[in-house]
């Protein structure tokens, strides 16, 4: 019986090794979010209420999930297109446009928005043919979604990636040999294999979004009511001292997050068996 648990073991020390993740999850996540649960609990539900339903607040939060879901979704789209061709196809500078991707990854975000602004902005690059068009990327809304989609794209990308490289390109071969139509091929064959991970990159790019602060602080112009962020209107609070403001709006921002990638998850986990039954 011995033998036979120790044969089960999962790995060398798994007590320690337990211990110690548990003890690093409390350090790094645990103790600070319940630290700052415990810190909201202290006030009243009649000022909790005041705080999160502020016009300020509210339209912080409208911006920032909304300008999300905008970026995750063009990443969605972008993502696919880009994964497909850099694992289907052989062309010059491959290999510099799959290094590319990561950028974001390495990029302080205060260089990315910097350099966006610089080229949005109404005299840069791009924005001084944008402007006379009457269409304003800086300081305006569009530019907080440029500076989402750009910090995202790589969430997308290489999460399709490996993916993708284990699609078998005969399953499409076979499908246009039968007659299918290009689109008839994409939407019954390659996208229900697609779909749960499609979900996940979705997700990703979504939270990566919802907490980004640097790159959009340069973009957005900062106006309140207008393209204020709230991870941006956190900080002013805590520069006030409004450290019951700032916690507030802390919690609200993480359970709605938290309930968003909780139903993307069941989406994705839902699509999955569907696709297994399918499958058998």
């Amino acid at each position: 019986m011995r033998l036979l648990l120790r044969q089960r073991s999962i790995l060398p020390g798994f007590g320690l090794t337990l211990g110690f993740t548990v003890l690093y999850m409390s350090l790094v996540a645990l103790i600070p979010l319940g630290g700052l649960f415990l810190r909201t609990a202290e006030l009243s539900t009649e000022r909790f209420w005041s705080i999160i339903t502020d016009a300020r607040v509210l339209a912080a939060f409208r911006l920032s999930f909304g300008a999300s879901a905008i970026a995750a979704c063009i990443n969605l789209v972008f993502g696919l297109i880009l994964a497909w061709v850099l694992v289907r196809y052989r062309f010059p500078g491959r290999r510099l446009v799959d290094a590319l991707i990561d950028l974001p990854f390495a990029l302080p975000t205060a260089v990315a928005g910097i350099a966006l602004t610089a080229v949005y902005a109404g005299n840069g690059w791009i924005g001084r043919y944008l402007v006379p068009l009457d269409i304003q990327i800086a300081y305006a809304p569009p530019g907080i979604v440029v500076a989402l989609t750009f910090i995202g794209l790589p969430f997308v990308v290489r999460t399709l990636q490996p993916v993708l490289e284990d699609l078998d390109p005969e399953v499409e071969e076979a499908s246009a040999s039968l007659g299918a139509p290009r689109a008839q091929t994409l939407w019954r064959v390659i996208l229900p294999e697609l779909w749960p991970v499609l979900l996940t990159g979705f997700a990703l790019a979504f939270a990566r979004a919802l907490g980004e602060y640097g790159s959009i602080v340069f973009i957005s112009g900062n106006m309140p009511m207008r393209t204020e962020i709230v991870p941006l209107l956190m900080v002013m609070k805590l520069e006030q001292f409004d450290y019951a403001g700032a916690t507030a709006i802390a919690v609200t921002m993480l359970v709605a997050s938290f309930v968003l990638l909780l139903v993307i998850n069941l989406l994705q986990w839902w699509s999955g068996q569907r696709h297994c039954v399918r499958r058998s």
